[in-house]
């Protein structure tokens, strides 16, 4: 038998004391288990939750005339084929009903449903099936591309309907359990659940004020327009797209965040549609080598370049080189989420911008103003004997930029579409162009753009912004 010495023994002992002490002292942190009392304990579960948000989600149905040709069964003779080709000439217009499914949410009680935007899109009559079945015919209040999102009104001749409330979206923490709520694949009304897998995802979809909400809550196609809802019965987000390679759930769906839907449903309840702050700036992401060079720990906030004479930013004070930080005590990490941040904002408030420049932390307040339409467009389809005829024109603002998806910086005189077989046409124009100089005249307006034109009558030197790029047409007559 091997003896102990007395030290060894001495560290065995205060080891049990040790332990002993903090058995008793786990014992005494931890809450009194036992086993469940009651019938409604054995049964915890969602389905109290579901019983009070559920009718409150709806069923969306829409349906829309298409107009598709039918291949003529000339086209499978092959001597047909060697002697006219493949001419789609020779099918057969006709009409369809193209039917579509998808979920909504009701936000008022009387009547008033939130959904996604690509499920009305294009629909010549949208009907709303509750879910006690009965069905509405809706209409669009507003509809909204940029956010996905669009406001219905059915008819409720008084009855006051199930409504969610908002939950600030800005509270959610990732790890909180929700519950997704729609019309999947056509099946009916079905329930999932999920936790908030992450939050402030921006490079999903081609929204530009988007700061989406991911979630691992079953979502599949019939889904769109439905409902993320947290344990409090709260409605945190509509579900509007999922990734997969498959076409059904993989477990990484993303739901547009209730602060943002809030904003769009009060500026669309206001009778004036979808109108939303404008910040007024350019602004790229810190990079790790710009962060570096800013002398900052670590690359986070966005970086301002232009800023708009007059506009919010500009305003406000900030100038090029400055990094937004945060907006309202959020933080910002790349433009979309400083857009989502600006558009969840009211019309006439203010927000507070923590910025960096020149390595001080700094505090600006921002006037929220929506973008101007300064020019006015002046849509003109362009006639005469110059290369750019039966091309359609219009001045772009800040306001009509972002209208049609361009850097709302962006100014001068734009292509917007062109008339088949004309001159603009075939020099190969393209919608998007924007015309900078005509000969040595730089082009600022549609009028100018005109004159330009008339005073060129044999030949013209064009220069056009075609993306990033600078393109140079010399036409003669």
């Amino acid at each position: 038998m091997t003896k102990r010495s007395p030290l060894s023994a001495f560290l065995l002992s205060a080891l049990a004391l040790l332990l002993s002490a903090g058995a008793v002292f786990a014992q005494a942190a931890m809450p009194a288990q036992r086993v469940p009392q009651s019938r409604t304990e054995i049964q915890l579960s969602f389905a109290p939750l579901v019983r009070q948000v559920a009718p409150a989600v709806v069923n969306v149905y829409t349906r829309k005339v298409e107009r598709v040709v039918q291949r003529s069964p000339l086209l499978d003779d092959p001597i047909f084929r060697r002697f006219f080709g493949d001419q789609q000439m020779f099918g057969i217009p006709r009409e369809r009903v193209a039917q579509s499914l998808g979920s909504g949410v009701i936000v008022e009680a009387d009547g008033v449903i939130v959904t996604n935007n690509h499920v009305i899109d294009g629909a010549t009559e949208i009907v709303v099936a509750l879910a006690d079945r009965r069905e509405f015919e809706a209409k669009v209040i507003a509809a909204d591309p940029k956010t996905d999102l669009a406001i219905l009104r059915i008819e409720t001749r008084g009855e006051v309907l199930p409504a969610l409330e908002f939950r600030d979206s800005d509270d959610l923490q990732v790890g909180e359990l929700v519950l997704a709520i729609g019309n999947p694949f056509g099946v009916g009304q079905t329930v999932t659940q999920g936790i908030v897998s992450a939050l402030g995802r921006t490079d999903v979809g081609d929204a530009d004020a988007q700061s989406f909400i991911q979630t691992d809550a079953a979502i599949n196609p019939g889904n769109s327009g439905g409902a993320l809802v947290t344990m409090d019965g709260r409605l945190a987000g509509i579900n509007t797209a999922i990734f997969s390679k498959t076409g059904g759930s993989v477990g990484i769906g993303f739901a547009i965040p209730s602060n943002l839907v809030a904003a769009t449903v009060a500026s669309a309840l206001s009778g004036k549609g979808i109108r939303r702050p404008w910040f007024g700036a350019n602004a790229t992401p810190v990079t790790s080598e710009a962060a570096q060079g800013l002398g900052m720990e670590r690359p986070n906030g966005v970086l301002v370049g232009q800023t708009f004479p007059g506009g919010p930013a500009d305003r406000a004070g900030l100038r090029t080189g400055d990094v937004v930080l945060k907006v309202d005590g959020r933080e910002v990490n790349d433009p979309r989420a400083l857009k989502f941040r600006i558009a969840t904002r009211k019309l006439g408030e203010t927000a507070t911008l923590d910025i960096l420049r020149q390595g001080r932390l700094r505090s600006l307040t921002i006037s929220l103003t929506e973008a101007p339409e300064t020019p006015p467009r002046e849509l003109t389809q362009l006639g005469g004997n110059h290369p750019l005829a039966g091309a359609t024109v219009g001045n772009l603002s800040p306001a009509f930029a972002e209208e049609i998806g361009f850097d709302a910086l962006t100014s001068g005189v734009i292509v917007l579409n062109l008339a088949g077989g004309s001159p603009a046409n075939r020099i190969r124009l393209r919608p998007g162009d924007v015309v900078v100089k005509v000969n040595n005249d730089d082009i600022k307006d549609v009028a100018g753009l005109q004159r330009a034109l008339r005073n060129s009558p044999q030949q013209w030197l064009l220069v056009l912004k075609r993306g990033d790029q600078l393109l140079q047409l010399q036409v003669r007559a």
